[in-house]
């Protein structure tokens, strides 16, 4: 058993294993849900559109927000495209940065 401190790093490494930390990361893992080239994912486009369910939005709330990310599944589904979602990461990333 360590006596080691968590640090602002571990958090960050932590956030960096569960969230996506670039638009490209974020795309390819949507892609992956909804069985989609990356390609095939515009930034305008809307993912519920494209097959992406709701429970999989849930999950990857859980998942993010265990990983420290602030976002909830009403902003998601409120605005379910790849421009808003890639936004509002983006946003909870900085957010976790101290």
């Amino acid at each position: 058993m360590s006596d080691r401190t968590p640090t602002d790093t571990d958090h960050r490494q932590s956030v960096a294993a569960a969230a996506p930390l670039t638009g490209e990361e974020l795309r390819a893992a949507l892609a992956d849900l909804i069985g989609v080239s990356p390609s095939d994912i515009e930034d305008d486009a809307n993912l519920i559109q494209l097959g992406l369910e709701s429970l999989q939005m849930m999950r990857l709330v859980t998942k993010w927000r265990r990983a420290g990310l602030a976002v909830t599944f009403g902003e998601l589904t409120g605005t379910p495209t790849f421009a808003a979602w890639n936004e509002r990461v983006t946003r909870a990333l900085a957010e976790t940065t101290p």
